[in-house]
């Protein structure tokens, strides 16, 4: 057996670290009550239109007149640099998108001095953003369900509890944090959402490989100490998995633009709390349920299989 590099007493810890997230799942569960997601046009409908001025542009006077012309419901943003603006507008069923945008730009070229150019100009039907909606959902819960099941059947009932919650546990987090900071809330966050489970559950897989493996191998060992040992000894493989693919991500952040900045920050997020969940969340469950290495014994045969070899 591999001897551990560390000896960090994780699973000492294990209490308080429950306790954490326990308090953070609330608060961003009590956010998503409260506050909601601040869908992009993806997922509510609406027009995009996107111009650009040839100086660098104030958003507030941007919105002021786009308010005082009838449209209160715009959100305005900066997109990429400051002489890039992003606005986007709920639907309207007595304009098209073509006149919805030409009014737009009729107005924000009365403003003296200002000569914007349109950029690009989109268009989200409402009936499509629910579907949306409702296939990112189904498409969230299916993985949760396909996890489960090959969890449950490459090593037992527990781990695949422990992995769920673990997963649910970082995407509530991460949904939460959307709904904190009011950042939009498109399709691709959605993916990077996805993404984010297929990484946490893999780094999870590996540690619980560990702890199965050792398990059958510490005889001798109380149950605590043979999963902190586990999580120990596959210590460095995390953190430079976690540390090499969030230098990755945080450079996507920085240099990538707007257009996937939330795609990063969601991946960020995610990355964190899923190598965050795999130690405290998902190790920790096999301790309060009891994980015992007789439900990890072999079959008689293969046991002696395994020690032949």
């Amino acid at each position: 057996m591999q001897a551990a590099r560390y000896r960090l007493d994780f699973m000492g810890k294990r209490h308080f670290a429950l306790a954490l997230s326990c308090a953070v799942l609330i608060l961003s569960f009590s956010s998503l009550v409260v506050r909601g997601l601040n869908l992009g046009l993806d997922f509510t409908g609406g027009t995009l239109v996107e111009v650009g001025y040839p100086v660098q542009v104030e958003l507030d006077k941007v919105r002021a007149l786009l308010v005082q012309n009838g449209f209160a419901g715009a959100a305005v943003q900066h997109f990429g640099t400051t002489r890039e603006v992003l606005i986007r507008l709920p639907p309207d069923p007595e304009h098209s998108t073509a006149a919805l945008s030409d009014k737009v730009l009729a107005f924000l070229r009365s403003e003296p001095g200002a000569e914007p150019k349109l950029r690009r100009v989109e268009f989200v039907g409402p009936q499509v953003g629910e579907d949306l909606v409702e296939k990112g959902g189904l498409a969230m819960l299916f993985s949760l369900i396909g996890i489960l099941i090959y969890v449950g059947w490459r090593f037992e009932y527990r781990f695949a509890a422990g992995a769920v919650l673990a997963l649910i546990h970082d995407a509530l987090i991460t949904l939460g944090f959307f709904s904190l900071t009011g950042l939009e809330f498109d399709l691709s966050v959605l993916a990077a959402l996805l993404a984010v489970i297929g990484y946490s559950v893999n780094d999870t897989v590996v540690v619980f490989d560990r702890i199965r493996e050792n398990f059958r191998r510490m005889r001798r060992g109380e149950p605590l100490e043979i999963i902190n040992a586990s999580i120990n000894q596959t210590l460095s493989r995390t953190l430079l998995t976690s540390g090499t693919t969030l230098l990755v991500v945080i450079a996507l952040t920085l240099l990538g633009g707007e257009i996937i900045r939330n795609f990063s920050l969601a991946l960020i997020v995610g990355i964190i709390t899923g190598t965050y969940s795999s130690i405290y969340i998902a190790s920790a469950l096999l301790v309060l349920l009891k994980l015992k290495r007789e439900d990890l014994l072999l079959p008689e045969r293969e046991a002696v299989d395994v020690e032949q070899l």
